[in-house]
């Protein structure tokens, strides 16, 4: 029997029958455990134990030590430098699948991870607005002087939109007929990496 039952040329419908043939019945009783009881054609019984399935959601989780690990690249990191990072370290997700950028986001918003924007601003950055309003200029002019390195900026997402820190006592200034280029340029400060 066992031959037959394991013997690749044994079709499936082969097998059904081989069963119908052995098992009266089946009784299975679902409570923390599974409990299935078999009573079988010559009269013996069976009493299987099997642990719950988990759902499909159980399954699929991601786990605990990526969303950690998440969160604390979240400091530093937008979210496609998070999921090439993750990717890097061989890390995936609930589903074994690679990271990328909107996965990340995904993960971020379903586990309330507070937003890379939100960190920042925590730590007293300042939008384009706020700080066109503090040096009396326009946001244009803003955007202006960081991309020519006379402000610094931090970004806060995959589109290079960013917050700026307070200028400080000496912050640039309008200067009518004098190039971007031959400004001083503003201090940077080093990027921290964990």
């Amino acid at each position: 029997m066992h031959r037959l039952w394991h013997d690749p040329a044994t079709p499936m419908r082969e097998r059904k029958r081989i069963a119908r043939l052995l098992i009266t019945d089946v009784t299975l009783t679902k409570a923390e455990r599974i409990t299935a009881q078999v009573r079988l054609s010559g009269g013996r019984h069976h009493t299987l134990d099997l642990p719950l399935p988990l759902g499909g959601g159980k399954l699929w989780q991601t786990p605990g030590s990526v969303i950690a690990a998440i969160d604390t690249l979240l400091e530093d990191h937008t979210d496609a430098e998070i999921a090439d990072i993750l990717n890097q370290r061989g890390l995936t997700s609930g589903k074994n699948l690679p990271f990328h950028r909107l996965l990340v986001r995904d993960i971020r918003q379903d586990y309330q991870l507070t937003s890379r924007f939100d960190r920042l601003r925590d730590r007293g950055l300042l939008t384009a607005y706020e700080l066109a309003e503090l040096l009396d200029v326009s946001v244009p002019t803003i955007w202006k002087w960081h991309r020519a390195g006379l402000l610094e900026g931090e970004k806060y997402n995959d589109k290079n939109a960013c917050l700026y820190p307070h200028p400080g006592p000496n912050p640039p200034r309008v200067q009518q007929g004098v190039h971007l280029d031959r400004r001083r340029p503003a201090t940077t400060t080093r990027k921290r990496t964990r």
